[in-house]
């Protein structure tokens, strides 16, 4: 099994794809030591029956005519769980593959359940077994046996089969639009912009107030541009813990920072330690009143907990009814929001959502909709009405 190594090759294998109606495209690649992905290897097939494994890790290889093939609005670019290779794109050739079809979505509007895999896709779908032997290969090794290339390969061709019956089935059952909304999201630039400014969101769950976040937000800030510009996992620059608790106790001094049990010894009169000691001040300086408090962070109001309970019975019983994976349809922050508000700015009361499930909920909550077991299963029914 040959890998292609050479930009004509590459050139050959993409102007035979570019004459397809669809390829499935898979990338293998690296990032246990990166901050940002290290691309080793791209799969790519058509239903015609050709196929290239081409090696990104080649001298001389220049992957432009790649990135033309993912620009090439003519040909749909089919993927599995694609945000990662997205991001690889994205960050390589500057562009977002369009058209664009991602298969675990799709599996999700088509009942498949949340998230599901591509191994049980191509075992539900196309009826085959994947070897799961080169599953943990090092990609950035070479040479590559025959067996990890194989392997490798499998990721797409299955892939033809499965594209083919989704898309089958959403055209039976008129989904196709729904598709739409997540695949906006995974096409848009901004999802993969790695905004320093933005990196403490994933850390503020924790957080409850306005002055643990503002140390929070410049600390997670400062984190992210050294794992950035030194390319390391942003756990090598400080663990998640270090940054929540510089967060906690704001520490002014080299031996506060040191008292720090999350700190490591000597760390605090580095010139690391004294960059992270002027993130905290910066935080410290930032005016409370201007610090945007997370979305998990604000309590909730009226003790709701037994409506969202009910809510996410009614959610699992109408996407059971309706072959939906709920994931899809609405999460428990949405469920949260909408039992306090029925105008809440939540996508569950938009768009084919609303009619699915948004109106059915905000019947439950005005007492028009009842839940009944029956046979072993929920039961939604609409109650009658006085007058």
């Amino acid at each position: 099994m040959k890998l292609i190594t050479s930009t004509e090759e590459l050139a050959s294998a993409c102007a035979r794809f570019a004459t397809q109606p669809f390829v499935t495209v898979d990338t293998e690649f690296m990032r246990e030591t990166t901050y940002y992905p290290k691309l080793c290897l791209i799969q790519i097939a058509a239903p015609d029956g050709s196929t290239a494994l081409v090696d990104p890790l080649a001298p001389e290889i220049d992957l432009a005519p790649f990135f033309a093939l993912m620009g090439d609005e003519r040909v749909l670019k089919v993927f599995h769980s694609a945000r990662q290779d997205l991001e690889i794109i994205w960050l390589l050739g500057g562009l977002l593959p369009q058209p664009f079809f991602d298969t675990q979505v799709a599996a999700m509007v088509c009942g498949y359940g949340d998230s599901v895999s591509y191994e049980q896709l191509v075992n539900d779908v196309a009826k085959a077994k994947i070897d799961k032997s080169s599953r943990f290969t090092d990609w950035s090794r070479r040479p590559l046996s025959d067996a990890q290339l194989s392997y490798a390969l499998s990721d797409v061709t299955h892939l033809i089969k499965v594209y083919e019956t989704l898309g089958r089935e959403l055209v039976a059952t008129d989904r196709g639009a729904w598709l739409d909304e997540e695949m906006a999201v995974l096409t848009s630039p901004d999802t993969y912009r790695a905004d320093p400014d933005q990196a403490w969101k994933r850390l503020s769950s924790r957080m409850r107030k306005a002055r643990e976040i503002a140390v929070l937000m410049e600390v997670a800030a400062w984190r992210e541009r050294e794992a950035q510009t030194r390319n390391v996992p942003r756990g090598r620059i400080l663990k998640d813990e270090a940054v929540i608790d510089l967060a906690t106790s704001a520490p002014r001094s080299v031996e506060a920072l040191g008292r720090l049990r999350t700190i490591p010894a000597g760390f605090e009169r580095s010139r690391t330690g004294a960059d992270i000691l002027a993130a905290v001040e910066r935080g410290l300086s930032r005016d409370p009143g201007t610090v945007p408090l997370p979305e998990r962070g604000r309590a909730r109001s009226g003790g709701n907990g037994a409506l969202v309970e009910l809510l996410k019975v009614l959610l699992k019983a109408v996407c059971e009814e309706e072959r939906v994976a709920p994931k899809i349809i609405a999460t428990v922050d949405d469920l949260e929001a909408l039992a306090e508000d029925d105008a809440a700015d939540v996508p569950v009361l938009h768009g084919w959502r609303r009619g699915l499930f948004g109106e059915k909920a905000l019947a439950l909550k005005a007492g028009r909709l009842a839940l009944s077991a029956e046979g072993g299963r929920v039961v939604v029914r609409e109650l009658p009405q006085e007058g």
